[in-house]
């Protein structure tokens, strides 16, 4: 955990949609739209990792947006030592910007 990293802090400024012992998704407080959040203050998460918590945010998107009309997009721009991958609907501007997956 980084003392200034405002992931680790985790502080609820919006809304949680899901969490567990290894993760939570909440609403992007910068684009509003479901972010998965590793606990784990390292940006580059094992593949079983990365792979389980874009399980738990697709369900949130799936809900969101519903099947196929969104993708997960985890470069990351803003906080880019903690990892976090966000949902983004497939007509967002964001769309092609990260990693399609």
């Amino acid at each position: 955990m980084s003392g200034d990293c405002d992931l680790c802090e985790a502080a609820p400024l919006t809304p949680r949609l899901d969490q567990g012992p290894s993760y939570w998704i909440a609403e992007c407080e910068s684009c509003g739209v479901p972010m998965v959040v590793w606990r784990v203050h390292d940006a580059d998460p094992p593949g079983a990792v990365r792979v389980a918590l874009w399980h738990r945010l697709a369900r949130v998107a799936n809900q969101a947006y519903g099947p196929g009309r969104w993708h997960i997009d985890d470069h990351l721009r803003t906080i880019p030592d903690h990892y976090h991958a966000h949902a983004r609907p497939t007509s967002s501007r964001w769309e092609g910007a990260g990693a399609d997956r």
